[in-house]
């Protein structure tokens, strides 16, 4: 069932005696941070980048996540928002510490750059600035996790309009959207939490107490599970964003949920083929 506390959507549920299943989900936490064999070549022939918001502090700009493909050739092009270019190679922030025509980002032989494009402001890779104002950078290989920043704060960042835009880089993960036993087996035990056994029981990797009967259950997006009390700290700073502490996956809480669901849809496929 879904809950809400202090404006913050969760999904909670009661736990019972497949809370087992639960404690080899969080266990095996490499299964899913780590790409299958069979996906990893496939998703390699065309690069593929997810921009989320960098959540180190309270004040992030929030953004809508970018979701791309970056083919050699393809030059994803990054700066301040405006009415008048909405091209599908843009991403824009509505910053003014960002410049029109800040920076750019491209893929040479599957590896990620970026480049300053001559930005009054600066392009900061984890923390280190590529170029002085009003110079063009050189190219900087990109690395899955990396950070991002366009700008500084202006006046403290009181206002939205005036902070820095902290991006974090999810290269080459499209495989995490897809369904892997990881998410099934997760799926599985969300429905069959019917009955209650305090023998079959794991811990929350957040306060180390186990999970058990008639608690209150956040599962998140990547399908990792907590207690609702130790993720709800979390889960208010950042609102609506929400970054998992195992497997550091960005996720928008409130985003659509009206959509097809990519673990039931093989599944529902194979028995329509197998009933023919």
């Amino acid at each position: 069932m879904n809950n809400s506390t202090s404006g913050v959507p969760t999904t909670t549920i009661t736990s019972s005696a497949s809370n087992q299943s639960i404690a080899d989900n969080n266990n095996n936490n490499n299964s899913a941070a780590t790409p299958p064999a069979s996906s990893s070549s496939s998703t390699s022939s065309v690069p593929h980048i997810r921009i989320v918001p960098h959540l180190d502090a309270p004040r992030s700009l929030h953004f809508e996540v970018v979701d791309k493909d970056v083919p050699d050739g393809f030059v994803l092009k990054i700066g301040r928002f405006t009415d008048k270019q909405t091209l599908p190679n843009r991403v824009t922030f509505k910053s003014k510490v960002v410049s029109r025509g800040h920076a750019e980002i491209y893929t040479e032989l599957g590896k990620f750059y970026i480049r300053d494009t001559k930005s009054s402001s600066g392009t900061f890779l984890n923390h280190a600035r590529l170029s002085p104002p009003g110079v063009e950078s050189k190219p900087a290989q990109l690395k899955d996790g990396d950070v991002v920043q366009l700008g500084v704060d202006y006046q403290g960042g009181t206002q939205e309009i005036y902070r820095c835009v902290k991006m974090r880089l999810e290269l080459n993960r499209s495989w995490q959207q897809q369904a892997n036993p990881f998410r099934l087996n997760t799926l599985k035990v969300i429905r069959n939490l019917t009955t209650a056994d305090a023998a079959n029981s794991t811990d929350c990797c957040i306060c180390l107490f186990r999970i058990a009967s008639f608690q209150s259950l956040f599962v998140a997006p990547c399908s990792h599970v907590y207690h609702y009390k130790c993720i709800r700290p979390m889960l208010v700073a950042n609102h609506p964003g929400f970054l998992c502490p195992l497997c550091r996956t960005f996720a928008d809480l409130e985003d659509t949920v009206e959509i097809d669901d990519p673990i039931e849809q093989p599944a529902a496929q194979s028995k329509q083929h197998f009933d023919i």
